[in-house]
């Protein structure tokens, strides 16, 4: 198994890690425990994002530990041993030798985790862990009088990806972006929604890659619901279908979301929802500017949205009563935009370092290197009984969303392969039969 980064670039990490953490610190990551699904049959196992930050551990039982005293730093890895018996069944492992190739300085078997772990925690003065990932490493800390999460430290690390996190995020974006062109070619009047996540999902796989989330796919008023996950009715002749989706390239997400017209053709009310949020995710693209509040990009997006629901009569004031307070955005525009305009990507689809506008830790400004998504949507649920919908808009809902770079020089858009014009849309739709 090879790592996805140089052994320099982790322990890179691990050094800026630990230049933030006072002398005799110990720092215990577990990855995530195995999920079972029903009886014996385990979900699909992902590891830890902060395992695979820190040394790119991806098999399960894994945990990493580093303590330092004075500069120097002791990594430890944790890993199940060889095993004979449970590799006829599950696979050879990596085992403790094999993992001397990884970023750390000495590696054990997870056998003797607790013996060992128990020797150094005497030592250290400060111990960093993350509860609730690991039962028994939590009984372990549990009577330790003070311990400190070292996520506030490490979040902020992940907010700037480096020139090879930025190449797999590329290549999952780009994954992504033709997964949704092939599912819209493959897409006909009386499809059901089931078949187009299927169209989606089986490109990720035979791309050797895997959904980095539980894709949404919801035809007609079922687009209306932001985390639709049934996908189990047909999308109608006129319905508008909007598919959420995205996939993973060692670890690092992509999340791209397009919405169509099943027939291939918009109708007018369609078209003038579609063009005003194409207009605001545009506009949110191009805020995307180094230097520039990290806030900054949901009031564009907010404004124009607002203001195109003016224009088309939904809404029946100015503009600045539209927005509602100055600060929280929370006018009567929200009745139909009421999700964010974006969040970070990373290792996590919803990526940490105050990922989302007014997240605790949220950056005050955007900088190089961060990547972002930008997603307007507006939503006229047929079924709602709390808010007057237009009939002209009933039961349309439209999301565009793409996966967007900061740098110096302006915004790149890593999913610009993925089709969103009008023009393109209709003359892709349905044209793989």
């Amino acid at each position: 198994m090879d790592l996805p980064f140089e052994s320099s670039e982790y322990t890179n990490r691990q050094e800026r890690l630990f230049a933030q953490l006072p002398d005799s610190s110990i720092i215990i990551i577990p990855t995530n425990e195995k999920k079972i699904r029903s009886n014996d049959v385990a979900y699909p196992f992902r590891p830890n994002s902060y395992m695979l930050y820190l040394c790119g551990w991806s098999e399960d039982e894994g945990v990493f530990v580093a303590h330092n005293q004075g500069r120097e730093i002791v990594s430890i890895l944790f890993v199940p041993p060889r095993d004979t018996n449970k590799e006829i069944w599950e696979g050879i492992r990596i085992g403790v030798d094999g993992a001397k190739s990884w970023p750390v300085s000495v590696t054990h078997s997870i056998e003797n985790f607790e013996s060992e772990i128990r020797k150094i925690l005497k030592q250290s003065n400060h111990v960093f862990t993350i509860p609730g990932i690991s039962k028994s490493i939590d009984d372990i800390c549990k009577d330790i009088d003070e311990i400190s999460d070292p996520r506030p430290i490490i979040d902020p690390m992940r907010r700037i990806k480096s020139s090879k996190e930025i190449q797999y995020m590329q290549e999952s974006a780009s994954i992504g972006s033709q997964a949704h062109k092939y599912a819209m070619e493959n897409s006909a009047p009386g499809m059901g929604e089931w078949e187009i996540q299927s169209s989606i999902e089986g490109y990720f796989m035979n791309s050797k890659s895997t959904w980095s989330f539980p894709s949404i796919v919801g035809g007609g008023s079922n687009a209306t619901v932001l985390h639709y996950k049934s996908n189990d009715c047909q999308v109608k002749n006129g319905d508008l279908v909007l598919v959420d989706a995205g996939c993973e390239v060692k670890g690092y997400a992509s999340d791209i979301t397009r919405t169509w017209p099943i027939s291939g053709r918009f109708t007018k009310p369609q078209r003038e929802i579609y063009e005003l949020v194409l207009k605001a995710e545009k506009a949110g693209i191009e805020a995307c500017q180094v230097g520039s509040p990290w806030s900054s990009m949901h009031r564009v997006v907010s404004e124009i949205i607002a203001q195109g629901l003016i224009d088309l009569g939904i809404l029946d004031c100015h503009l600045k009563e539209a927005l509602g307070d100055e600060t929280k955005l929370d006018g009567p525009f929200r009745n139909f935009f009421m999700h964010g305009s974006g969040h970070f990507l990373g290792l996590d689809v919803h990526d940490v370092g105050g990922g989302r506008q007014g997240d605790p830790g949220a950056p005050e400004t955007l900088e190089s290197g961060m990547v972002l998504t930008i997603e307007p949507g507006l939503y006229f649920a047929d079924w709602r009984g709390d808010i007057e919908i237009p009939e002209r808009y009933s039961g349309i809902g439209i999301r565009i969303e793409d996966d967007v770079l900061v740098t110096n020089d302006g915004p790149v858009v890593l999913s610009s392969s993925c089709p969103k014009e009008i023009s393109e849309i209709e003359s892709i739709v349905g044209s793989g039969f």
